[in-house]
């Protein structure tokens, strides 16, 4: 078919009204498990700090003569450990003329750039925290840094031959090994540290690919059409001797490492929660500072537990 002659058309005219969406789609991720799910505490200092204590050992001769003269048992102090808190921050700034422009799909240039990196602050928290990163306490020259979940777990460990942990203290990162895949017999020893530590793990996280290897594990074996036409072929609860687990996928975590975590035993602890500055003026364009300063606040590592060194594609 051929366009009739003369026939004023589009590609020709000038003046045609625009056309734009009044709605800005954006399908990056911000949903932050581990972050939303923990405690806030308030920090007074940029080094955090914080105790732990153990139990003395069960004994099985606790038993004593009737009139026995009593004689105290032996003590021993908390341990004070800590983390240094760190500051991440996003600056949105915008040109007097595009502030005052009329846009589409947002009244505010400026309230649209600040929700926007609300958003991104975010997830760089999730990332961090989960991060296998040693702490650095600074100084003038030197940025602080906080010690992120990878170097914190120490006691209940299921690694790689060549892989190494760190001190339990957040100072120190562990060291990747060899990838494998991940099992179902890793995932139990896992469990099972913690347990015999004292640990209740009510959540397993996992990135992408392992979430869905996990899924292929023996205990969801029972595959079948549900009455609606649906096929089971998630595991999204795991049911262990030890107690039921969520298992999450999480977008920000190390794709190689299976987080096995007692969430009431980590914290988000904040100096300075997320806030908005409004920065000085520097020539016709408005600028702001969303910051926050923050730490991981590991109250006692020995009640979780990590999979680590799990290939992830």
């Amino acid at each position: 078919m051929t366009m009739e002659t003369n026939a004023f058309n589009s590609t020709a005219a000038a003046g045609n009204k625009e056309d734009i969406s009044d709605v800005i789609y954006n399908v990056d991720p911000y949903d932050c498990p581990f972050l939303t799910s923990i405690d806030d505490v308030k920090s007074d200092n940029k080094l955090h700090q914080w105790q732990t204590d153990v139990l003395a050992a069960a004994s099985s001769t606790n038993y004593h003569l009737e009139g026995d003269a009593e004689s105290a048992d032996a003590q021993t102090a908390t341990t004070v450990v800590s983390n240094t808190c760190q500051i991440s921050k996003k600056i949105p700034r915008v040109s007097g003329s595009q502030q005052a422009i009329s846009h589409y799909g947002r009244e505010d240039e400026m309230a649209y750039l600040q929700l926007k990196a609300a958003k991104e602050l975010r997830t760089d928290m999730e990332t961090q925290l989960l991060a296998n990163n040693a702490e650095v306490t600074g100084d003038t020259t030197t940025i602080r840094e906080l010690g992120g979940i990878g170097a914190w777990l120490i006691t209940n460990v299921d690694k790689a031959d060549d892989g190494t942990t760190g001190t339990g203290l957040g100072n120190t990162a562990r060291t990747d090994g060899t990838a494998r895949a991940f099992t179902e017999s890793q995932l139990k020893s896992v469990l099972r540290k913690c347990w015999d530590s004292g640990g209740n793990p009510d959540v397993i996280m996992l990135g992408s690919f392992n979430k869905q290897q996990m899924s292929t594990f023996a205990g969801n074996g029972t595959r079948y059409s549900e009455n609606d036409g649906s096929l089971e072929t998630a595991i999204d609860i795991y049911k262990s001797d030890f107690g039921q687990i969520d298992v999450l996928p999480n977008r920000f975590q190390r794709a190689s490492d299976g987080l096995v975590l007692q969430k009431d035993l980590f914290a988000v602890a904040y100096l300075r929660r997320p806030h908005v500055e409004e920065l000085a003026k520097t020539g016709d364009a408005r600028i702001q500072a969303m910051r926050v300063e923050y730490t991981l606040e590991c109250r006692n590592e020995a009640g979780s537990g990590i999979v680590a060194d799990l290939t992830s594609s």
